[in-house]
């Protein structure tokens, strides 16, 4: 070997390993890094003088498989956790069993005032806490109607941020498309823009579970599980108009809430055919026109009950067929055509509300009584007690066909608020471990920082011998000059 032979080598050698300290360091020092990948320095032969090592360029390693396993696991934690949060929100505004201010609760201590003034009807005081228990049972539906509400608007404003979010992050995608090969033909490292094209994927597949396809020149393009197109050289535009405040009577169906578009085409998130599936986006439209729905529609099914309990005929001899009874749908008598949202206005009617300026002796002589009569007669209040133990069909909730009596009904919907909630928490959590599963098998696949040291401390061992030869080089060269 010539001495030029000797010390192109050496030259090469410091060049290579100096590249692959910058490599190893950069791994070890983004070894916490969410979306990054291992680099390494892929070397050869030098093509030239068939002497000494070249650097081939720097590969980046990631298994598309698993990535793509993460990502449906990713996708289906976001979408339990929105679920979950839902039922668990609802099961909160109804009660629990062994919440003294649950709706069954308060039901009751409605049943429980009245049995108590029918023993001593003459007793202004016991009357009153039965006008007071009426009142708290209204507050507490008008109160989880709310809150049914609040969640379902909460849902919409949510799908509007998200929309723009995707549309965004889409956009920045075929950019990163555009830019990746004009950054590799130059000569740049791409490592970093392949880093974000990454990280960039994860965003959209949270909000919608992404398929993603390579395509030549580190491009990608990205399909929805239903196969909706995403991004194919152009990214698709979304669109959807926040609503902001819903109401129970708002659907898609009547033109009152936004739907999803892509490009200005409706797109199906709902049955066998839906073009997207799962995610942050999905769940947040099955809240707002599923779930939220269904639970006003078990609260109104509640305070229909009551309502249609106390209008029935014969109960209060001292009304008529058009007057309202004790409840009312915001003081006027029930008509079966305005159920949606009936929880939210059912209230005490006001003739026996002290509270509103009525008189609660009228639970004891009638609702249309002028006087208040014989103090000493309870039927009314007896007859209104056990109203509320007859036996009756459930209207417009999915709490069975068969006959309830109102604490059953209230029950009911404690009970199925509960088992939902619980359900849903128990598929949260089934994806939250199948989560953190996939992440420690992609983080084995992964920067090792242990085995990061080992290559550097080879690297090092190379640098150091390629150096001393440069040393030895340089002393025969001194010589050969002196000689």
């Amino acid at each position: 070997m010539s001495i030029s032979t000797a010390l192109n080598n050496a030259m090469t050698g410091l060049n290579a390993a100096s590249r692959g300290a910058a490599v190893v360091s950069g791994n070890i020092a983004n070894a916490l890094t969410p979306d990054y990948a291992r680099r390494s320095l892929e070397l050869t032969t030098s093509t030239i003088s068939g002497n000494g090592v070249n650097v081939a360029g720097i590969t980046r390693h990631q298994d598309p498989v698993l990535l793509a396993d993460l990502r449906t696991t990713d996708a289906d934690m976001v979408n339990t956790t929105v679920i979950s949060e839902f039922h668990a929100g609802f099961e909160n505004l109804v009660g629990t069993a062994t919440d003294d201010t649950s709706i069954a609760a308060r039901l009751s201590t409605l049943e429980s005032s009245l049995i108590t003034a029918a023993s001593l009807p003459d007793s202004a005081q016991r009357l009153d806490d039965v006008a007071r228990s009426a009142r708290d049972l209204t507050e507490a539906l008008n109160a989880a109607s709310d809150g049914v509400r609040q969640m379902r608007s909460d849902a919409d404003r949510t799908i509007g941020k998200q929309v723009d979010t995707l549309n965004q992050t889409l956009q920045d995608l075929e950019k990163l498309n555009a830019r990746i090969p004009a950054v590799r033909n130059s000569g740049g490292d791409v490592g970093a823009l392949l880093d974000q094209q990454q990280a960039l994927i994860n965003q959209v597949n949270e909000i919608v579970p992404v398929n993603a396809v390579a395509r030549e020149n580190d491009r990608v393009s990205l399909y929805s599980d239903g196969g909706l197109i995403l991004l194919e050289g152009s990214a698709v535009e979304f669109s959807f108009s926040t609503t902001g405040e819903t109401m129970p009577h708002m659907t898609v169906g009547n033109g009152l809430l936004s739907g999803l578009e892509a490009n200005g085409q409706p797109v199906r998130i709902t049955g066998d055919y839906a073009q997207i599936r799962g995610g942050a986006l999905v769940a947040q439209f099955q809240v707002r026109d599923e779930l939220a729905v269904e639970a006003q529609a078990d609260l109104d099914a509640v305070a229909r009950d009551l309502i249609e309990r106390f209008e029935s005929p014969g109960l209060d001899p001292t009304v008529t067929a058009t007057d309202p009874g004790v409840f009312t749908d915001g003081g006027a008598r029930f008509d079966v055509t305005a159920v949606t949202g009936l929880a939210s206005r059912i209230e005490l009617n006001t003739s026996v509300d002290p509270n509103a300026g009525g008189d609660s002796w009228k639970l004891r002589a009638g609702l249309g009584a002028a006087t208040p009569g014989d103090p000493g007669d309870a039927s009314q209040l007896q007859a209104f007690g056990a109203i509320l133990d007859d036996t009756r069909p459930v209207s417009g909730a999915s709490f069975g066909t068969g006959t309830l009596r109102a604490a059953e009904i209230a029950e009911a919907l404690l009970s199925k608020a509960g088992t939902d909630a619980h359900r849903a928490e128990q598929r949260q959590s089934f994806a939250a471990s199948a989560q953190q599963e996939m992440e420690q098998i992609v983080a084995e696949q992964g920067v090792d920082s242990d085995a990061e040291l080992q290559r550097l401390i080879l690297i090092e061992q190379a640098y150091s011998a390629n150096a001393q030869i440069i040393t030895v080089v340089n002393e025969l060269m001194d010589t050969l000059l002196r000689i």
